[in-house]
């Protein structure tokens, strides 16, 4: 794969034209440049950072104008649609389309055939769907699972899918149910939530990744509705926690 500067001018060129959704201009300067639709634009070093033509299309913060014809040009040309990005990370362009909730984007590319389950991602190394429900990316997320991506727990809770949850959780350990249950708070699902409490889930449980209680994930998500709950039961943020 072909690797070009930033500064290149049909770098830059391709680079307006994608994120501006000229897209007359974009085929102009892929018939121009055949190999141009497959090239990466970065720093291919082994520090460096370089994207596929597909990720200009999906980076943050996503909804591009004209996107689903972008993506559709640009693969037809000879772009991967499950390129890799090169850097601390391996994601995909849909994992970059999951992660800025843009449904537009991500429908164009799964379409196109992108690997709806690809692994590589900035949350644990997971799927796309898993980037999407960690960062509350809730309209990629359900377009992910009408799609039939993977589900974990984890994705079912912050989603509110309560009796697969509950299902995919038959004999759980507690650690599981804990987890669940956070993302249940993530997520502002209130049913979800209290339905994993009667199961035994622990209302304080902290997860590995940060130091935050369900009640701290509820409350940064702006879900009253499971704050107010969840102090109604006992629950504490992690402050309180380490006060007791």
């Amino acid at each position: 794969m072909t690797t070009i500067s930033p500064q290149d001018p049909v770098a830059e060129a391709v680079v307006t034209a994608i994120r501006t959704g000229r897209v007359d201009e974009l085929r102009r300067l892929l018939a121009e440049h055949p190999d141009l639709a497959a090239a990466r634009v970065g720093d291919d070093s082994p520090e460096g950072l370089a994207r596929s033509l597909l990720h200009v299309a999906t980076d943050w913060p996503g909804h591009v104008p004209d996107v689903a014809t972008t993506v559709a040009v640009l693969v037809a040309a000879g772009a991967d649609v499950n390129a890799r990005f090169h850097g601390p990370h391996r994601e995909t362009p849909l994992h970059w389309a999951a992660s800025s909730d843009d449904v537009d984007a991500l429908t164009a590319l799964v379409e196109a055939g992108a690997d709806i389950d690809a692994d590589g991602g900035v949350i644990a190394g997971g799927t796309p769907l898993g980037d999407a429900t960690a960062l509350a990316q809730w309209n990629a997320a359900r377009a992910l699972v009408d799609r039939g991506a993977r589900t974990t727990p984890f994705d079912l809770a912050a989603l509110g899918m309560t009796s697969e949850l509950l299902t995919a959780l038959d004999d759980a350990s507690p650690d599981e149910l804990g987890t669940a249950f956070w993302a249940a708070c993530h997520g502002g699902r209130l049913d979800t939530a209290k339905a994993l409490a009667d199961r035994g889930a622990d209302l304080d449980w902290l997860p590995g990744w940060e130091r935050a209680t369900p009640l701290d994930a509820a409350t940064r998500s702006g879900s009253r509705d499971v704050v107010d709950w969840l102090r109604s039961s006992g629950a504490h943020t992690y402050d309180g926690l380490s006060r007791r």
